[in-house]
């Protein structure tokens, strides 16, 4: 496997790591090897991506709170 897929995957791993309560992700890259580039970085934007809608969804719960409180 090229460098450049040994890192998208270990970035795959990563971004799983940062979800709260969630036990520690560990990726076999034997797994993954079969997937092209444009593969994994589909796999990494979708990450983001529900990482952002969590955010958002979170901000938009803290702006209510805010209002309901003052």
């Amino acid at each position: 496997m090229n460098t450049n897929k040994d890192k998208l995957i270990n970035d795959i791993q990563q971004l799983l790591n940062t979800y709260d309560g969630v036990d520690k992700t560990s990726i076999n890259p034997n797994l993954l090897e079969f997937m092209d580039e444009a593969t994994l970085i589909s796999i990494i934007n979708s990450l983001l991506t529900q990482k952002e809608d969590a955010k958002e969804s979170d901000l938009d719960w803290l702006e209510k709170f805010k209002k309901d409180i003052n």
